[in-house]
């Protein structure tokens, strides 16, 4: 379960990479991984919320998804 908001945070992160991926792009893991630097490994792990994301990923995401960055970050932050 997911415990602080951090980690909901990075669920939700993740969920919009899935969104993006999948429902807007029609792309695979290898798919997007193929038109960022990013492996499809780590996207994977991403989608789950299961690691920490640095800017630069995002970026590498977002050229990937050719959409801008702040899309992924369309949903609702938990702060507290």
């Amino acid at each position: 379960m997911v415990g602080n908001n951090l980690d909901r945070n990075l669920v939700a992160f993740g969920k919009k990479v899935k969104y993006y991926r999948t429902k807007e792009k029609k792309l695979s893991l290898r798919g997007l991984a193929k038109r960022c630097d990013v492996e499809h490994s780590k996207i994977a792990k991403i989608e789950k919320g299961q690691v920490k994301i640095q800017l630069p990923t995002v970026f590498e995401l977002a050229k990937g998804l050719e959409i801008h960055p702040k899309e992924l970050f369309n949903f609702e932050v938990n702060l507290d």
